[in-house]
């Protein structure tokens, strides 16, 4: 049953996080990057108080990929984000469900980062983490997991931004989930990532023995055709079955040059390696133009959107285009991932094929793998991708006492290695069990007094008012 709850207060922090190697995807390198953290406290009707957490990277050049702006200015954009979505929480002093606190205040947030120039997708990042702190601090003051208090729909989740919904269909599908026990990695090979070889694309020590792959393409139907023969000729020596995702990242400038690549995929004999394999396309065009872009005949091919889905009516509009599934990321919105989750069991049991898939923006060890795996361990999402065991070493610049606090009260998710805690990835799987504790999926919360607070950014002028 759901349950009401008022917002006491919201403070933010953030801590460099440096990579092990570089990450390239669509125009950008990254080589590190701050991971913001949120703590918020909350009053729940006739229960008390409770203190909830969350985070997420601050991923530069992909909420935003404006060419005129520097990865820095978009890292700005999220910090924005972040304080605009506090004030607006705030402002709301009485007690409502944490869904219906998220619904009153999502409108008002997209419009008031639109005043300083921030895009819908970035708008939303605020709200995402301060929800997820949010839900935890719920569940910590009830006592219940976040599988057990979603069932039971403790958030009070409904259908009212979602207006091809009913309540009904949304009460019913979170009555219906089951904890999956196991949610397969899907391991991210970057453009700069090695192919061939010791350290390449096949190796065990660098892919930690994934059943699936996320290939980065780069928009040159050319050159990805033969990257994608290059990676299919190692994958081919694996000793198991496997199977692969693409994602462009918005690289692929509009149909024309999609339908190049696709073609290659179906006629090429070097390329069936990967073809055949092929799970479906991510993103392969600007948001922008996708919205514009029927995919007719390549949709005999399985797409998703990801970055186009920046609004609660993105998959509908997707799936009138022919995509037949969406991304569900918790740093664009646990909420809208329910939703999106609903929509395709609903469709699917109609007859049509219509999928959610879990997508990783380099979500870091401890509390945003953990809720976003959890998140994707409530709604069916079998394989995940997962970039931070891969492009972070470890838990990085975590301090060790934090760490080790984390693989105390989740043993099942992370090992000791050397005087590093990892993510354990058991035959190519994560474990899910340790997240079934009371809160959203941790244990334990990070050391707030080893952070720095967020940095203050400058409010963004709008470009109208610059010219």
């Amino acid at each position: 049953m759901p349950l009401r709850l008022a917002v006491r207060d919201i403070s933010f922090f953030e801590r460099p996080v440096t990579f092990a190697r570089p990450f390239r995807f669509g125009a950008v390198v990254i080589n590190a990057t701050p991971q913001a953290f949120v703590r918020v406290e909350v009053e729940v009707e006739g229960r008390g108080t409770a203190t909830g957490a969350s985070a997420e990277f601050l991923v530069p050049k992909w909420f935003d990929k404006r060419p005129h702006l520097a990865p820095e200015q978009t890292v700005e954009e999220l910090r924005r984000s972040l304080l605009i979505a506090r004030g607006i929480y705030l402002a709301h002093s009485g007690f409502e469900t944490a869904f219906g606190l998220h619904a009153a205040c999502i409108g008002a947030q997209i419009e008031a980062c639109a005043r300083e120039d921030i895009p819908p997708l970035a708008a939303a990042y605020g709200p995402a983490e301060i929800d997820k702190a949010i839900l935890d601090a719920l569940l910590r003051c009830t006592g219940a997991s976040f599988f057990d208090g979603m069932a039971d729909n403790i958030a009070g989740v409904d259908a009212r931004l979602s207006r091809d919904l009913g309540d009904d269909d949304v009460s019913r599908f979170l009555a219906g989930r089951k904890r999956l026990e196991r949610v397969a990695i899907r391991h991210t090979v970057g453009m700069d990532d090695k192919v061939e070889g010791e350290g390449g694309v096949a190796d065990i020590r660098e892919n930690a023995g994934a059943r699936y792959f996320k290939l980065k393409v780069n928009g040159d139907p050319a050159h990805d055709a033969d990257r994608l023969i290059r990676i299919g000729n190692e994958l081919a020596m694996l000793s198991y079955d496997y199977r692969v995702t693409l994602d462009a990242n918005e690289q692929y400038a509009d149909l024309t040059a999609l339908n190049a690549l696709v073609e290659q995929l179906d006629r090429d004999v070097a390329l069936q390696t990967i073809a055949q394999k092929l799970l479906y396309i991510e993103q392969p065009m600007p948001r922008d133009i996708t919205r514009q872009s029927p995919l007719g005949a390549l949709a005999r091919r399985d797409f998703i959107v990801d970055e186009a889905d920046d609004s609660y009516d993105a998959f509908p509009v997707a799936r009138a285009l022919g995509y037949r599934g969406i991304s569900s990321k918790s740093c664009k919105g646990i909420y809208k991932s329910i939703i999106n989750a609903t929509r395709a069991a609903r469709w699917s049991a109609a007859g049509e094929k219509c999928f959610i898939a879990g997508e990783d923006l380099t979500c870091q060890a401890g509390l945003a793998v953990q809720q976003d795996l959890a998140l994707g361990a409530l709604i069916g999402v079998t394989h995940a991708e997962r970039n931070g065991h891969h492009y972070v070493d470890g838990f990085s610049d975590t301090p060790a006492t934090e760490a080790e606090a984390f693989i105390a009260g989740h043993p099942d998710l992370y090992v000791r290695d050397g005087n590093k805690v990892r993510l354990a990835i058991h035959d190519g799987d994560l474990l899910t069990g340790s997240l079934t504790t009371p809160g959203f999926a941790t244990a334990t919360h990070p050391d707030w007094s080893a952070m720095s607070p967020l940095a203050q950014p400058t409010a963004r002028i709008p470009l109208e008012k610059a010219v």
